[in-house]
């Protein structure tokens, strides 16, 4: 290749410190160099991309030249070699089994749980209200996101598990410590599994489905250990980025009570409680509040990649080894792309205003084949939450809320949310 075909995008000379933070370090050089720049990171030649053409290239048209970098092994030791992490022969064979688990069909007989874990919510929180007592929304939806997501998953197996799984939901950190914790409940889904076995059931949930599940070519189920890795995925990837978004969502909507009004004027007009998967699609706007949550505050707001052989983008080479990092947090605010980006505005995903965007300038979920699994059930447990809360109540920051974003695994605030509920007068 001659120099010109191997152009190097522009970067910082000094390398990135691990003891700083990513994602401000990110932004700072996005800033500084634009769609795409070459740094050091974590003693790797590291492309940062932000241009909607470029990540469509690397998710989507050449897919198959990148596999999962060198941030998923920090999950990996953590979740085994599940979807998340698998590659190859072994993630297409698994996506086959794990895919039916989450159709429209399979999440909308889910729905009938997911009303009901929010309808015990909301008789706290109105409870609350009635007592002019705050809430901590942060810890309370990480609670019912857990449960809904374990019943989901273990069905009438769930108290059988529930205690082991709370710590999902009693302890923040994403720590090696926590991971030494977490790694061993395995062996409670080995037993679930055991004594289904015995037992000769299987059972109407997702563990069930995947105990079911044969593999296209050869007919064979799927082995135990790959079985324990993809439901402890399901649990981690389930609970944590549903329970992150939701919160952002209520602080967005305390913080731009226009919005709030909007959304309240629209579920009011709900027949009963809660709508049911073909109300959901009839309300656009609560939606258009979840879709503008995720393009704000993206709950995987890092996704990397490894090229297996030589690429380009655009007009810049890519080196067979070298990491490519997309964060949708810095494309899904990328002034060229998004007018006012860092503004909460709903309605910027109405169908009119959204015509000609590039699809891949939103990318919560990721895109491509290797798009979440379950995006469709975590959009209406999502929506399902946000609709049945702000039908009956408003939520209201108390004090001023503080705003620090922690960017592990997932995109969080270091803080908790607490809030007042207040009883909407027509409900």
């Amino acid at each position: 290749m001659s120099s010109e075909l191997k152009k190097i995008p522009h970067g910082p000379v000094e390398k990135y410190n691990t003891s700083d933070d990513l994602l401000v370090w990110m932004e700072a050089q996005f800033k500084r160099y634009g769609d795409i720049f070459r740094a050091s990171a974590y003693g790797m030649d590291v492309y940062v991309v932000s241009a909607p053409e470029y990540v469509d290239h690397v998710l989507r048209v050449n897919w198959q030249n990148y596999t999962k970098g060198f941030a998923i092994k920090r999950i990996g030791f953590l979740l085994g070699n599940g979807l998340m992490v698998s590659e190859g022969e072994l993630w297409k064979s698994q996506r086959r089994m794990i895919q039916p688990a989450f159709h429209e069909e399979a999440v909308g007989a889910m729905v009938g749980m997911i009303r009901e874990e929010n309808a015990e919510l909301l008789e706290r929180w109105t409870r609350a209200a009635r007592q002019r007592e705050s809430v901590n929304i942060t810890t309370d939806i990480s609670q019912m996101v857990l449960k809904t997501v374990l019943r989901s998953l273990f069905g009438e197996d769930y108290e059988a598990v529930a205690e082991d799984f709370a710590i999902l939901s009693d302890e923040s950190a994403r720590n090696l410590q926590f991971a030494q914790a977490f790694r061993p409940l395995g062996k409670r889904v080995v037993e679930v599994v055991a004594q289904r076995r015995s037992e000769g059931r299987t059972g109407n949930d997702i563990l069930g489905m995947l105990m079911q599940a044969r593999d296209k070519s050869s007919g064979k189920e799927m082995a135990e250990r790959q079985l324990v890795s993809e439901i402890m995925t399901l649990i981690v990837a389930g609970h944590e980025t549903t329970a992150s978004t939701l919160n952002w969502t209520w602080y967005l909507l305390a913080e731009n009570p226009e919005a709030e009004e909007k959304l309240a004027s629209e579920v009011r007009a709900l027949a009963g409680v809660a709508p049911d998967m073909r109300g959901l699609g009839q309300l656009e706007y609560t939606r258009r509040v979840v879709e503008e949550t995720l393009r704000l505050y993206p709950a995987g707001w890092l996704m990397t990649r490894r090229a297996l052989k030589d690429d380009r983008l655009g007009e810049y080479f890519v080196p067979a080894g070298a990491e490519v990092y997309i964060s949708p947090y810095l494309l899904q605010r990328h002034p060229a792309l998004w007018e006012a980006p860092n503004r909460f505005d709903p309605d910027r995903f109405d169908p009119a205003r959204a015509q000609g965007r590039h699809p891949m300038t939103m990318i919560p979920f990721s895109a491509g084949p290797r798009k979440c699994v379950g995006e469709m059930f975590a959009r209406v447990e999502m929506q399902m939450h946000v609709a049945m809360i702000a039908k009956r109540l408003r939520l209201r920051s108390v004090g001023g809320q503080q705003i620090e974003l922690e960017a592990g695994v997932n995109l969080r605030n270091k803080h908790d949310f607490v809030m007042m509920p207040e009883l909407v007068e027509s409900a």
